[in-house]
Formats: structure tokens, sequence, C-alpha cells
């Protein structure tokens, strides 16, 4: 199935019986995070990508710098576990690793979930990149991707779609990233960015693959 087509499936399936009470929270949710000015503080093209010292799934440290000194790097950034979108888009660009990897460049996800919960969903589609556990968000803060559960939203995730963001991150700030992908080249300048504030929205890698075999 086309992954544009992957995604629309998955979102009908999981609106299209909600209560319209649940989809009204949701809903207001992403259109007050669109208009919170968050994507004007998510780093650009041109701008210094930071760097950082992230555990893996294995609670292996990885380094961006160590990385760098070898060649580029595509981050993406996850959710978590518990999302089929995120999740589709990880199996999405899977197909994509060796191609990245040929081309001279390193793949990984950056996510705040605990290292137990990263090796879950690595094992359940099979991927062939690592994972990092960026805790409380820290990275996704530094490229301007971190934001706040709204109460409402906490609640439901938590009292009815049994999703407790404490659990899976270790820590009660109930934040995540803006889903987000960024090539990084070896000097550690961004040469590709793209994020999106509706978590439903996942672009095909076409453009970030061209990009990255131009560099």
């Amino acid at each position: 199935m086309d992954f544009q087509k992957r995604l629309e499936s998955i979102k009908d399936r999981i609106e299209g019986n909600m209560p319209p009470a649940y989809l009204k929270i949701m809903h207001q949710a992403t259109h007050d995070l669109e208009q919170s000015g968050i994507q004007e503080k998510v780093l650009r093209v041109g701008q210094k990508a930071p760097a950082f010292e992230l555990i893996n799934q294995e609670g292996a440290t990885i380094s961006s710098t160590d990385l760098l000194s070898k060649g580029k790097l595509v981050l993406t950034f996850y959710r978590g576990v518990w999302c089929p979108y995120c999740n589709a888009d990880l199996a999405n660009l899977k197909k994509y690793a060796s191609e990245i990897e040929q081309s001279g460049a390193t793949l990984l996800s950056i996510s705040p979930e605990l290292p137990q919960f990263l090796k879950k969903i690595i094992a359940m589609q099979k991927l062939n990149f690592d994972i990092l556990h960026d805790d409380k968000n820290t990275l996704a803060d530094q490229f301007g991707l971190k934001f706040y559960y709204p109460e409402d939203l906490k609640e439901l995730y938590r009292d009815k779609f049994n999703i407790n963001l404490e659990v899976q991150q270790g820590n009660d700030e109930w934040a995540l990233p803006m889903p987000a992908r960024f090539i990084i080249d070896q000097e550690g300048m961004i040469r590709y960015a793209e994020s999106k504030p509706d978590y439903r929205q996942r672009p095909n890698p076409d453009e970030l693959m061209d990009i990255l075999k131009s560099i």
C-alpha cells in the first residue's frame, strides 16, 4: 500500500469510531500546537545542529561527533511505540535505510521513550537502525520540537486510551517531540529540515533522499 494511503487508513481506523468528544480534544490540541508558533522555533537549513550523546535501545552511548567524523546524519524524531502513525513512518523509513547508508549517512531515530520500549518497536517492525533515548526531550528541545500536553489531552490519553507517558518516558513531564526529520552534514550544519505539528501527517522521504544524495 502507498505510504500516504497507509496513513489515511490508520486515521480512518482510529478516528472512524471514536466518540466526538475525544476527537474534539485531540483536534483542538493539534490546532493549538499549529497556532502556537512552534514551527518558528524549529532549527532550519543552514543552522548548526546541536551535538549529542544519547544511549540507544541497548544502552550503548551514541555520539553525534563520532558519527559525523565518518559521514552525514539523518535524524527522525519519534513519539513512541503507542503511536501507530509513528510506527508506520519508521516502517516506511526502514525501506530507505540501506540507500541512506550507501549515501554515506547514518540513520537514527530520537525518542523520549525508555530503552525497553524502544527495543519493543525495533523488534515489532524489524528496524535496521537505532533509536536513541532522549531523556525529557532534551535534544528535541534544542531542535525546537518539544511541546507539552494540555491537561484535557493528558487525561484522555491516560484515562481513556490507557497511554501513560510517565510510564513510557520515566518522568512526569507529559512532553513529546513534534515529528520531524533532519539531514546534518559532516560540518554539523543542517541541510534538510521538515516538521509537522499534525502528527497524522508524514512526508514521503523522496525529497530527503534527493538532498542527501546531492551533498
